[in-house]
Order: structure tokens, then C-alpha cells, then sequence
């Protein structure tokens, strides 16, 4: 499955991959943010 991903994303031109690349990032951003606004907080 990972060779397919790989694959595909090196298909893609470098505009899209750019794009595949900053949507990632923003996942990662996103996943991290809950856990830091947790610590800010109180619930």
C-alpha cells in the first residue's frame, strides 16, 4: 500500500504535490492543536 501512495504522489506534477504536501501539513497542525488547547483551557 505505502509503494502505491508513493507512486501516485510522484505522479502527480508539482503543483498538485505542492498541494498534497500543505493539506498534510495542516493535518498534522490540526492533530496537534486539540492536545495544546487542552493544556490552555480548563474543561
Amino acid at each position: 500500500m505505502g509503494l502505491r501512495l508513493v507512486r501516485a504522489f510522484l505522479l502527480l506534477s508539482p503543483d498538485k504535490r505542492a498541494e498534497v504536501i500543505a493539506f498534510a501539513e495542516e493535518l498534522a497542525r490540526a492533530q496537534r492543536r486539540p492536545d495544546e488547547a487542552a493544556e490552555v483551557s480548563p474543561r
